[in-house]
């Protein structure tokens, strides 16, 4: 079950799943990648919008963004076979 729509986030940051009652503060990059994930943007388009957002370039943006992804599906906020086009 994808959770994203249920996620309570600030402009701040912080989220809260009202499932498990977890809070989270996640940084800006952080904040914008659960904002692209709730739009359905697909990967080569949410690489290129962080890319012109964030100072994070080549491999350094492709691993960040799939920590990021392997952390959501840790705490089950995304399904474990989840992933970006």
């Amino acid at each position: 079950m994808n959770k994203l729509s249920d996620l309570a986030i600030s402009d701040s940051g912080f989220v809260f799943d009202p499932y498990s009652g977890a809070t989270f503060t996640v940084n800006s990059s952080g904040l914008a990648i659960l904002h692209l994930l709730r739009e359905g943007v697909d990967r080569s388009s949410m690489l290129e919008q962080l890319n012109e957002r964030f100072d994070i370039r080549g491999d350094d943006l492709h691993r960040d963004l799939d920590e990021f992804l392997g952390l959501m599906r840790r705490h089950e906020l995304l399904d474990p076979d989840f992933g970006l086009e």
